[in-house]
């Protein structure tokens, strides 16, 4: 599980990386003019914020075994898809409905510290 966590974190990394130069740099004014650009900033930071949870999620399952610990992952790893994901296609199509299940990703977030926060417990 450790592996699948970091490998899924490595990537996560190197888009959050790459999405955000691409928006700072390519679609900065297409962004703005949208009205999208401060959409598509929270997107990015939330993607990378979460990855450096899932990260440590990753290192802290190469010591431990804790099933806590491989929810939190999950959450993290699916909060990243749907909250991220569906803030991106929102920034690039303008489907507007998109923006009702990006809470859906904001609670996986949740669920995962909370499931962080019950492996520390024991």
């Amino acid at each position: 599980m450790p592996k699948l966590f970091l490998t899924i974190a490595s990537i996560s990394g190197i888009l959050s990386v790459a999405l955000g130069a691409f928006g700072a740099h390519a679609l900065k004014d297409k962004l703005q003019s949208e009205g999208t650009y401060d959409t598509y900033q929270t997107a990015v930071q939330y993607q990378f914020y979460h990855t450096l949870a899932l990260l440590g999620i990753a290192i802290l399952l190469m010591k431990v075994q804790s099933q806590h610990l491989v929810y939190a992952g999950y959450s993290m790893t699916f909060g990243i898809l749907i909250f991220s994901g569906s803030l991106y296609i929102l920034c690039f199509t303008g489907i507007k409905w998109l923006g009702a299940i990006t809470p859906i990703g904001g609670l996986l977030f949740i669920l995962g510290w909370i499931f962080m926060l019950l492996s520390a417990r024991g």
